[in-house]
């Protein structure tokens, strides 16, 4: 993952840190396979994980008065946001790379307009995602639909030994996916 970023950096650049923010999944073989890959993504001392959580969330049918149960993800916007504010107050970094194509974050990257004008904030929209709003406030933006030769450089290897010893290996059916 870090790789990946760094093959869109420029030269004279360094990538100081890069924060993944996500949730762990409910799904059971899901999670198994997620904590893996970030198991491994933890090996490079570059990468920072920030976990939010699922909530069960229950809404009923207009139709039938069916109650359905499913789980929405919380809290992980809220990090981001936090994230880079602080981050832009602190001075920490020049320039942010914010990965998303929400619109909420368009009040938070205006705020950090405000308090340190020189933090430059980049946008890179992930395949079929797209907001004109934050296209428009950040400094530049990138649509990573076209990026497929990019990520298969930087995949990770098939297998990972990690300290324990434990070999994580790459599943079968992650391999072969189109365009990689």
């Amino acid at each position: 993952m870090v790789g990946f970023f760094e093959s869109l950096i420029k030269p004279y650049q360094e990538i100081v840190e890069v924060v993944y923010f996500s949730a762990e999944s409910i799904s059971p073989d899901k999670r198994e396979r997620q904590s893996l890959l970030f198991t491994a993504n933890k090996l490079n001392p570059k990468f920072k994980l920030v976990l939010g959580k699922y909530l069960k969330k229950r809404f009923r049918c207009s139709s039938c008065g069916f109650i359905n149960k499913t789980f929405e993800e919380k809290e992980t916007d809220v990090r981001i946001a936090t994230t880079l504010l602080s981050d832009a107050y602190a001075n920490k970094c020049d320039i942010a790379i914010l990965v998303s194509a929400d619109s909420d974050f368009v009040p938070p990257i205006e705020r950090i307009k405000e308090l340190n004008p020189r933090q430059k904030i980049y946008v890179y929209f992930p395949p079929n995602r797209y907001s004109t709003n934050l296209a428009k406030l950040c400094h530049g933006s990138k649509n990573l639909e076209g990026c497929f030769a990019e990520f298969r450089d930087n995949v990770l290897p098939d297998s990972i030994t990690l300290p324990s010893g434990f070999v994580v290996k790459r599943p079968e059916n992650w391999r072969g996916l189109k365009g990689w």
